[in-house]
């Protein structure tokens, strides 16, 4: 049910002409169909999903960051903070 959804709100992204940017398992030929975009990573159990998901994101997510010029190493308004006890 929840695939049917997520594919629905796909379809609605691309019918308003919105960039699409996929990450799906191995296997997956509905969303290929559907996004230009495709990111694989290999089917694994459902509560190790995410640990194989985050690291593409945060690769994504790296290389924009670098391609837009801003600084990755030191991020401008972070809040740091050192707990002494």
């Amino acid at each position: 049910m929840l695939y049917e959804k997520t594919l629905s709100n796909i379809e609605e992204v691309k019918a308003r002409e919105g960039i699409l940017l996929a990450l799906v398992t191995e296997g997956d030929t509905e969303v290929r169909k559907i996004a230009k975009h495709v990111i694989e990573i290999p089917a694994t159990h459902d509560l190790l999903a995410p640990i194989l998901e985050i690291v593409p994101l945060q690769l994504l997510a790296y290389h924009i960051s670098v391609r837009r010029g801003c600084d990755v190493d030191q991020p401008r308004n972070l809040a740091k903070s050192v707990t002494v006890e």
